[in-house]
């Protein structure tokens, strides 16, 4: 049975007094009076006066003042209504009892009352637009409960991202890449994006749902048209819809994850994603989007300039590393041979430096007459030298 505890009475304190005049001990003390030495000799600190020692009656108005009788604010109408203020202009607890404190020169009332007070309305009035009070909006404090496994149980093969290689993290060499889905508010609609890491060029494709086998069909049609060194490894995070990966294997690309819940392993991607919001928001529906429009915002962000590349676009980085390594091939293909004979005929001249770069790469605006065309081509850009693939 657990034991019960009572307050000090007048008379305890009484005794205590007595007891300790006559020079008794803290222990002794609590034996006679059949308590704990902690709760002894924290009644004579708390209780006592600095200047008149420990008297019974003053040290139990002491104890009766001391005791809860509601939250600060609750008992405070002034103090109440500048915090109700500065919550509904959007302020933080935080800000709002350091605001205090500079102003007055001294602290007023910590955070942690301003949010046990904003709680505690959620609690007993069951009027849940308080929590509109608080910068989270959260009902509840604390964190989430997560029942049940976490999706990277159910991924078979999973590689830590803790195991990726030196040079991919960071980002010395092409060929590592990052790939994420892009969600949207309509159930069902997603994009497929790839993020190269050192030339941030990004790829993309519209999927019809979420399930591993197409996501991963969809994978190696992306990465199959690419040189051998410029597919090197894929960092993905631990979404079901990844568990597909190992079929990547065929194409020698390792596969890596992030850590649970850690996305920001994968920045870069997570970057992309945010860039292409301005195009096309959460609430966009993509069966109203063509398949022109889709391409022509990828061409914006692949040809938009980005300081982390010296004002280079995504798009030059990477055309300039496919065509080097097009062209470091030791032994040409039929088609190949074709290409460099054009680069070194001399009455080559329709070979310009616009042929040379990826279609992801060139000017994506299409002419009015070739619009319903373009709207039945994949949403897949091609990713190999434009004379190469001839």
């Amino acid at each position: 049975m657990g034991r019960s505890y009572e307050q000090l009475s007048l008379e305890d304190r009484c005794a205590i007094a007595q007891l300790s005049a006559n020079g008794s001990s803290i222990r002794q003390i609590a034996a006679a009076l059949d308590r704990a030495p902690s709760t002894i000799s924290r009644e004579l600190k708390r209780n006592g006066g600095a200047q008149v020692g420990y008297k019974p009656s003053y040290a139990q108005l002491q104890a009766k003042a001391r005791r809860w009788k509601g939250s600060r604010l609750e008992r405070d109408e002034s103090l109440r209504a500048a915090v109700i203020e500065r919550l509904a202009s959007g302020w933080s607890p935080e800000q709002i009892a350091g605001r205090l404190r500079r102003e007055r020169g001294r602290q007023v009332i910590s955070y942690e009352s301003i949010y046990r007070f904003v709680y505690a309305q959620l609690a007993r009035t069951k009027d849940y637009s308080w929590r509109r009070c608080l910068p989270r909006g959260k009902s509840k404090r604390g964190c989430r409960g997560r029942k049940g496994g976490g999706s990277q149980n159910f991924i078979e093969g999973r590689v830590s991202l803790a195991e990726r290689p030196v040079q991919a993290s960071d980002r010395a060499t092409c060929g590592h890449w990052e790939a994420d889905l892009m969600m949207f508010a309509k159930y069902g609609q997603a994009i497929l994006t790839v993020h190269e890491r050192k030339s941030r060029l990004l790829l993309a494709v519209r999927l019809t749902n979420k399930v591993a086998d197409g996501v991963a069909r969809h994978l190696l049609k992306l990465f199959g048209s690419l040189p051998q060194p410029l597919r090197q490894t894929v960092t993905f995070d631990n979404g079901t819809e990844f568990a597909r990966h190992h079929r990547l294997h065929s194409l020698a690309i390792d596969t890596f994850f992030c850590d649970p819940y850690a996305p920001w392993q994968k920045g870069g991607i997570e970057n992309a994603i945010g860039r292409m919001r301005r195009f096309i928001p959460r609430k966009t529906d993509l069966a109203t989007l063509s398949t022109r429009r889709f391409h022509q915002f990828m061409a914006i962000y692949n040809n938009t300039p980005r300081k982390c590349l010296d004002y280079r676009t995504p798009a030059e980085s990477f055309a300039q590393v496919l065509h080097f390594e097009c062209e470091s091939t030791s032994r040409p293909s039929p088609g190949r041979r074709r290409c460099l004979s054009l680069h070194h005929h001399p009455n080559a001249t329709s070979h310009s430096r616009d042929a040379l770069r990826p279609s992801f790469a060139r000017n994506s605006s299409p002419s009015p007459m070739r619009g319903r065309r373009e709207d039945r081509v994949r949403a897949a850009p091609a990713v190999s030298c434009a004379n190469c693939a001839k």
